[in-house]
């Protein structure tokens, strides 16, 4: 944000110089990034003199240049070279002697040297309006006139020049207060004022207006919600035309580019008050009737832009009587309905429009205007009418308007001031020292906070309307230390503190050694948005305000948002790919839930390529190694289960007390379709909160090793394609058999040398008997049972 140093010395009296006043905004937390020079016309035509010509004659060595002698002054002339065809003798013209600095459009200059040019000597330059940064115009030189110039004056004191310094602040988003050079010499004032700086500061307020006759125009606000406060003015005989020149120089200091004089004027109210203004041509109003609402979705709306907008029926709109849309409230004017050069009665408007009401509006259409800035954030609701008479007042000097009949006001509900209640011991505790509490009063009257009741220990008060970021009583004592001063609170010498022993249950030690160890293992942690899009917004849970249709719900998996991470680099030609995440899914069923996973994503090769070792994809097994690496943290049993999931073309989970601890899947073909993903990816989400609770409730524990081995069996089964090895998985399970310890898949394979619709399972059988050890024909009994069992219930056939 830009404030000009001359602007802020409107509404603050203070001596101080301009670096030390940058210090002083820093202090209070108005971060002044830096301080740049402002000249209303580049290098305050410094050098530039009155002069008179002479003598004009034609250059002896070119066709198109002219020598001339040019008188500056006490008798001095000068002789010079000059190529505009509309120098004559008798003229009198702006000189720039031999020193003085030409700047051009870009702030670049040259300097004027005594040359020879074609072999004459040229000792200056007679200037054109281009050359000196008065206009555009370089039709020939400037050529002054005879009574009002006196040969050997300073050019520039004919002008009304503006040297300015402009403070580039580094705001922060709450500080809806300062964004303007009222607010910001507000707070400067509570500063000095408290801190024994000399100043003068005047609190403004409405201007009393003179109006004149009545209109027709009448005012209705549909819905108070979206627009609590609202003010409309009629001002006729206005003349549209250029404004004057400190008033363009005000705007420019800033970096706006001057319109015309009612434009000029609502920006000028709005960067020197905070209060956005917009005025409508009054003729273009139907019925004469300013309608605040909606309108219904899909509305065609053409913005100042020229760029048609379709709206989505949530933004607040002005309106006239016919219900056509002349306004994005907050937002964006109209094409048809604005200012022009043909305008002769104005509707000027201020108003109060619900922020998130604007902010949506706002970032759905993509657009971000000073307005918007300060709407979306909350405005002075009780600015509203001040502003709009300062800028009456303003159309009425400079645009020759005149207001007619009342003003219009729909505000049927005040905003009120916010109630706090400090206590002394806790501004103590909070900034480590003591202030004198009638320094805590001066402080709050500075600030504007008004001291309703002392009472024991502490005060009740009053934080205005403004401050829509002071609601609490932390809010309260972050002010009081703003303009106390944060270099007035001493840093201890000595910092003491005791050391504490994690323990089992603190789930930081548990997520830091994870990701430690993932880490060491070649991962890169992310972090994405909680809000996204859903496709199925089945028990997912929607925002009451969302930002904008694609961050409407908060995200049902980690999933999601590990993939675009991968596109992401995969489109930057990094294939090879190993993710986790940290973070909470969030679910509406009977009630709202909210568990918090850890989510690992691996794709692309697990070894990159090079001459011992070639190519090697990375695999569903590779993820199940990472995952086991991290269970064995937990020290807790758990067995496989096959898993049935749309995310997923094949799964399993690991279970433990009939809960799942842990999902493993190759991502579904038809998900990595929708993220534009070509190559597999493999994916793993374990349940943290339940990690935790297996991890604190299982101590290390021992177990004798068995004393006889287990024996493992491998089958290949051929199946049909819309088999699971979920299914399998539970037939192997109702196997009577009391041997089978363990059950496993870990081989897929789908492709060329297998009959179509067909793919093939290897799956790998442990057997275990406690007692002794298995003899091959128990084994083959076992074996076959199963055998007939997926023949059975799947016709599968064995592979050899």
């Amino acid at each position: 944000m830009k404030i000009s140093n001359n602007w802020l010395k409107d509404y603050i009296k203070t001596e101080l110089k301009t670096e030390r006043i940058g210090e002083f905004l820093t202090d209070i937390g108005l971060e002044v990034e830096g301080i740049e020079k402002f000249e209303s016309v580049k290098g305050s035509l410094e050098g530039i003199v009155v002069g008179k010509v002479l003598t004009c004659e034609k250059h002896p060595n070119a066709d198109k240049l002219k020598k001339t002698t040019v008188e500056i002054g006490n008798g001095k002339v000068l002789h010079i070279v000059c190529g505009a065809p509309n120098v004559e003798a008798g003229q009198i013209v702006p000189v720039a002697v031999v020193g003085t600095k030409i700047y051009d459009k870009t702030g670049n200059f040259f300097e004027i040297k005594e040359a020879k040019i074609r072999g004459e000597v040229s000792q200056g330059m007679i200037c054109a309006e281009d050359e000196l940064g008065l206009s555009d115009d370089h039709g020939g030189i400037m050529v002054l006139d005879d009574e009002k110039y006196e040969v050997g004056k300073k050019f520039g004191d004919y002008f009304e020049l503006t040297n300015d310094e402009v403070f580039e602040i580094g705001l922060t988003p709450n500080r809806t207060d300062a964004m303007s050079h009222y607010g910001v010499a507000r707070d400067l004032y509570a500063y000095l004022s408290t801190n024994k700086q000399k100043s003068e500061f005047e609190k403004i307020s409405s201007e009393s207006l003179n109006n004149e006759g009545s209109h027709g125009f009448t005012l209705e606000v549909e819905d108070a919600e979206l627009c609590p406060r609202y003010i409309g003015a009629v001002i006729e005989n206005v003349k549209v035309a250029e404004s004057p020149a400190w008033l363009k120089n005000r705007l420019k200091a800033i970096g706006l580019s001057p319109i015309n004089n009612v434009v000029d004027i609502t920006n000028y109210v709005l960067h020197g008050y905070g209060q956005p203004l917009h005025a409508f041509d009054a003729d273009k109003i139907a019925d004469q009737k300013v309608k605040v609402g909606t309108v219904k979705e899909g509305t065609k709306f053409t913005t100042l832009d020229g760029v048609e907008r379709t709206l989505n029926g949530t933004e607040i709109i002005i309106k006239d009587g016919k219900d056509t849309p002349m306004c994005i409230a907050g937002v964006f004017g109209g094409a048809t309905s604005g200012v022009s050069g043909e305008t002769t009665t104005i509707f000027l408007e201020s108003a109060y429009f619900n922020p998130v009401a604007v902010r949506k509006g706002a970032k759905f259409h993509g657009l971000n205007t000073d307005a918007s800035f300060r709407f979306e954030r909350g405005v002075d609701p009780n600015i509203t009418r001040t502003a709009i008479t300062h800028a009456i007042r303003l159309i009425t000097e400079l645009a020759e308007g005149k207001l007619v009949g009342d003003l219009l006001e729909e505000y049927p509900k005040k905003i009120e001031d916010s109630y706090v209640i400090i206590r002394f011991s806790k501004i103590e505790q909070i900034l480590g020292t003591k202030i004198h509490r009638e320094k805590v009063k001066e402080i709050l009257k500075a600030l504007e906070i008004q001291v309703l009741n002392e009472i024991q220990n502490g005060l009740e008060i009053s934080v205005p309307a403004y401050r829509g970021d002071v609601t609490r009583e932390i809010d309260v004592i972050e002010e009081i230390l703003r303009i106390y001063g944060y270099n007035k609170i001493d840093a201890p010498q000595k910092i003491s503190f005791t050391p504490v022993k994690l323990n089992a249950h603190d789930q930081d030690e548990l997520e830091n050694s994870w990701a430690r160890n993932l880490q060491s293992l070649g991962f890169n942690e992310v972090m994405n948005n909680s809000l996204t899009f859903v496709k199925d917004e089945t028990d997912a849970v929607k925002l009451l305000n969302p930002l904008s249709n694609d961050l409407a719900f908060m995200r049902k998996s980690l999933l999601e948002g590990l993939l675009q991470n991968a596109i992401y680099n995969i489109n930057r030609k990094n294939q090879d790919i190993r993710f986790f995440e940290f973070g909470k899914i969030y679910h509406k069923k009977d009630k709202y839930e909210e568990r918090k996973q850890l989510a690992l994503l691996v794709t692309g090769r697990d070894v990159a390529e090079n001459w011992l070792q070639p190519k090697s994809a990375t695999s569903f097994f590779n993820l199940k190694a990472y995952v086991k690496v991290l269970l064995e943290k937990l020290t807790v049993d758990y067995k496989e289960v096959a898993l049935s999931d749309e995310r997923f073309s094949d799964a399993l989970a690991y279970e433990t007390d009939g809960r799942v601890l842990v999902r493993i899947g190759k991502v579904s073909a038809q998900m990595l379709k929708d993220f534009d993903i070509d190559q597999e990816c493999f994916y793993a989400e374990i349940e943290l909160e339940f990690a935790q609770e297996l991890r604190a409730a299982n101590e290390l524990k021992f177990k004798d090793i068995p004393k006889f081995n287990k024996i493992r069996r491998d089958l290949a089964l051929l199946i049909d394609k819309h088999v699971n090895y979920e299914d399998l998985y539970q037939t192997a399970k109702k196997n009577k058999s009391p041997y089978i310890k363990n059950i496993n898949l870990f081989d897929v394979y789908e492709g060329k040398n297998l009959p179509e619709g067909k793919k093939s399972y290897a799956m790998s059988f442990e057997l275990l008997n406690e007692e002794k050890t298995l003899e091959e024909k128990e084994i083959a009994v076992v074996m076959d049972s199963l055998i007939k069992s997926f023949q059975k219930e799947f016709n599968a056939e064995l592979r050899s």
